[in-house]
């Protein structure tokens, strides 16, 4: 199957647990219909707005380092063929292939939605992640700012913030994001998963180039934002020959600690990214599924928390042991910045504080 220009899925293979059934050749019109029309014409984004009634969602998993979440926009032009928020988008009645990408959804009343729930009496503050779902710096947010119309309320708050991205966009709100390091307020992760652009270009098509992300570490780190780099995921066969060259890169750059999780492949994404394989490395294809298949208990996914972030077995091991070497050369950490969230203060109503 030819890949489709600029975008991460080659397919909109169609999620089959939420009456979505994958479309079988029938001999109808739609079979023929590249022949008679030509090729199909370049897809483009759409983006539609979305009304939810809370923008905080929370979690307690064991294996995440947070427990409440802002995601400003569903799917992610990005389109990295391993995202695992690609399931997500059936809950749309969407495709988590090329739709996950092309279709997406802003929730422009999130702000307003924060600032009322930040103002709930009974509200308790504890550090909000955003970019734990889908990338809330990819492209659309320079027309929506979605996501620093949330952080100028959470500095206005004094109220701690986790920022994970693969964009160099990020720099935009440097001005918000420095005053907030001052107090201890927050920490930025940067996603960097290679630095080889031709694997880039198809592993994570709309993503900014590495370079820019190396370049959005240094600024940050000057500004006094601690940041935190993330190789992740690894991909045996693909990107794991990078481990070496590529954590010194994120050192020097004056990142304060690094880590990786290995590839994950929950439901959708698993038969998603074996196309990949099969369109663009269709010489190790069956190499790169056996390698995590055997991190993964012999299946492509390995859902139980505390094994699905780190993988098992002698694959998992080597790789785990060749970048603790990698950071520990490099000087770097694998703990996180502690933020504080003594110092909140809720947002000033239409009826101000007495004191």
């Amino acid at each position: 199957m030819p890949p489709t220009h600029g975008r991460g899925a080659p397919t909109n293979q169609f999620s089959t647990r939420f009456n979505l059934p994958s479309r079988q050749a029938d001999g109808d019109w739609l079979d023929a219909m590249e022949g008679i029309d030509g090729p199909t014409p370049r897809l483009r984004t759409t983006v539609r707005q979305l009304t939810p009634r809370t923008i905080i969602s929370r979690n307690a998993s064991p294996d995440i380092g947070f427990s409440q979440s802002i995601n400003a926009y569903a799917g992610c032009e990005h389109g990295c063929i391993y995202c695992y928020a690609r399931p997500s988008h059936a809950w749309h009645d969407l495709s988590p292939g090329l739709d996950f990408e092309t279709r997406l959804f802003a929730k422009p009343d999130a702000p307003a939605l924060l600032r009322a729930e930040l103002a709930h009496p009974r509200y308790i503050p504890a550090p909000i992640a955003m970019g734990t779902n889908t990338d809330p710096y990819q492209p659309i947010e320079r027309e929506w700012g979605i996501t620093r119309a949330c952080i100028a309320i959470l500095a206005e708050c004094r109220h701690p913030l986790m920022i994970t991205t693969k964009s160099d966009r990020v720099l935009r709100d440097i001005d918000l994001l420095a005053d907030m390091a001052q107090d201890g307020l927050v920490a930025v992760g940067i996603s960097v998963t290679s630095l080889d652009p031709k694997v880039i270009r198809t592993l994570e098509p709309r993503a900014p180039h590495p370079d820019k992300r190396i370049a959005a570490i240094a600024r940050l780190a000057d500004a006094g934002v601690p940041v935190h780099a993330c190789m992740s995921p690894i991909i045996p066969a693909i990107t794991d020959h990078e481990i070496e060259t590529l954590v010194p890169r994120i050192a020097a750059a004056g990142a304060r600690g690094v880590s990786f999780i290995p590839i994950r492949l929950p439901n959708e994404v698993a038969p998603l990214f074996r196309q990949w394989l099969d369109v663009h490395y269709p010489d190790r294809a069956d190499k790169v599924m056996a390698i995590i298949r055997s991190m993964r208990g012999g299946r492509d996914n390995d859902p139980r928390f505390g094994d699905r972030m780190r993988g098992q077995g002698v694959w998992a091991d080597l790789i785990r042991s060749r970048f603790a070497i990698a950071r520990r050369r490099a000087g770097l950490s694998a703990d996180r910045v502690t933020l504080r969230s003594d110092l909140f203060r809720p947002p000033q109503g239409p009826q101000l504080s007495l004191f």
